[in-house]
């Protein structure tokens, strides 16, 4: 998927407005597409780091874009109501999206939960992988994927690791 166009979507927010990727580009040089939920570990390990890493690039024309695809039938714990606690509780500063027929979550090939894209300003996905090289305890991390990904495309280079492999739960497809 590097360097092909990113699969434009139109997803319900918690915020209760419909965000689109497309629209994000019209207003950002880069956007992170994070497809993320609530229940699993290690996304839960990660959303301070994420939330932090969010508001440091809000004045470097980045936005990010958090998109649950997990079955809330059989995962009650991610349905957009508790979707809207968990966005609450964490103050978070990015939209935090519904992708209830997991399409979104097919167009990209997402497998997991964290499982982070960066799109550039022209549309392309420039970084598909990880979040940084140790989930479980965030003092301990020595390469930050995510956040050297962001830089390079912001800086107009070449990601230098696009494909860094991300670590989480599998997505928890429905019976669509």
């Amino acid at each position: 998927m590097i360097g092909k166009k990113a699969p434009d979507f139109d997803l319900p927010g918690v915020d209760g407005k419909p965000h689109s990727l497309s629209s994000a580009l019209r207003h950002h040089g880069a956007v992170v597409v994070m497809f993320v939920c609530n229940h699993c570990p290690y996304v839960q390990a990660y959303w301070g780091r994420l939330v932090q890493l969010a508001k440091s690039y809000q004045d470097k024309d980045v936005v990010f874009l958090a998109i649950n695809p997990n079955d809330e039938k059989n995962y009650p714990d991610d349905s957009m109501e508790k979707m809207k606690i968990v966005a609450r509780e964490w103050e978070f500063p990015f939209a935090y999206l519904r992708d209830d027929d997991q399409s979104v979550a097919k167009a990209y090939d997402a497998v997991c939960t964290p499982e982070m894209f960066i799109v550039d300003q022209k549309g392309r996905v420039q970084y598909h992988g990880g979040i940084d090289d140790n989930w479980q305890e965030a003092s301990k991390v020595r390469e930050r994927f995510l956040q050297k990904a962001l830089d390079e495309v912001l800086a107009g280079k070449k990601v230098s690791q696009p494909t860094p492999h991300a670590m989480g739960c599998s997505i928890k497809w429905g019976n669509l």
